[in-house]
């Protein structure tokens, strides 16, 4: 074998994709002349990379509990994706489209729409911040939010 070259990797094509020089050029104008443009240009935002995913936009006052690791219930559903299966990668998004977390199915779409309570997500990686979205949880005595 002489070269081995991945062409298409999830949503990245290698045809679509920048190259290292591009890349070097925009970090160059960017620390040189303040260019933010520059930087904007190559670098794309996360929630393309889950763009191939099933996505479910949760509610604002959700948010926040699954920052902070929280499995997602029922209740905190906004909209939700048809065709999702117990234990299928989801993607999580406030309702403004913000990626909030990647998290694995734990009921199907037809349950989570059937239902009114239960876990329904367990949250697998947090990608948003904590503190973008003010809790909604009171502390108990011990200190835990749980």
């Amino acid at each position: 074998m002489r070269e081995l070259r991945r062409i298409r990797t999830g949503p990245f094509r290698e045809d679509t994709s920048i190259r290292m020089h591009e890349f070097s050029e925009a970090i160059y104008l960017y620390r040189e002349l303040g260019r933010e443009d520059a930087v904007k240009s190559v670098i794309l935002p996360h929630e393309y990379i889950v763009a191939q995913l099933p996505k479910v936009a949760i509610l604002d006052g959700a948010i926040a509990a699954v920052a902070h690791g929280a499995d997602l219930a029922v209740p905190g559903v906004s909209v939700v994706s048809e065709g999702i299966r117990r234990g299928d990668l989801v993607a999580l998004f406030s309702l403004k489209g913000e990626l909030v977390a990647l998290a694995e199915a734990l009921m199907s779409t037809e349950e989570i729409l059937a239902k009114d309570r239960g876990i329904a997500f367990k949250t697998r990686r947090v990608v948003i911040p904590r503190d973008v979205y003010p809790r909604s949880w009171r502390k108990r005595a011990g200190g835990s939010p749980h």
